[in-house]
């Protein structure tokens, strides 16, 4: 699979932040069960990047992955890393390590292709945007969606920057 073009991230403004830092605090209280229903959702929807996971690849029922310790630990994993990501908006230095770091370990230990990122990502805005249904609102959802690019671009930088190739 070839990797899409590199994308630019929007820069998030300073109440744009604000609005990912508030909407975050309400999502991260619950971290583990929706950490857990964005990764079932993201397995469900897209299969393939099951086979990243040898603990529960062929595994096709979402009701014995969400018993799975290793894909609880995973999703802890992850939304942990957006939690940094989120605490150090006003940190662009740090978000881009923290990013560069997961980008780094993906491609090269792991072997994920980048675009699974993306999916990731998309996947993670619908579940947020379906658990805060009430107030979800326009400028929530613009600024969660430059979240998410912010995310894909600053991973798949890290993947251009160690030479990946699938």
């Amino acid at each position: 699979m070839e990797i899409e073009r590199w994308e630019r991230s929007e820069e998030i403004s300073e109440a744009e932040k604000k609005v990912i830092q508030e909407t975050w605090s309400r999502v991260y209280a619950n971290c583990e069960d929706v950490g857990v229903s964005i990764l079932i959702r993201f397995f469900v929807n897209f299969p393939s990047a099951k086979q990243y996971f040898s603990q529960f690849k062929h595994v096709e029922d979402p009701l014995e992955m969400e018993r799975s310790l290793q894909l609880r630990k995973h999703a802890q994993r992850v939304m942990g890393a957006i939690n940094t990501v989120v605490e150090n908006l006003s940190d662009p230095e740090k978000v881009s390590s923290v990013l560069a770091l997961l980008g780094k370990a993906h491609a090269l230990k792991h072997k994920v292709e980048p675009v699974y990122f993306k999916k990731l990502t998309g996947v993670m805005l619908e579940v947020i945007a379906e658990e805060y249904a009430d107030d979800f609102t326009p400028e929530m959802h613009t600024a969660w969606t430059k979240m998410k690019t912010l995310i894909y671009t600053h991973v798949t930088a890290a993947y251009k920057e160690v030479g990946w190739a699938p």
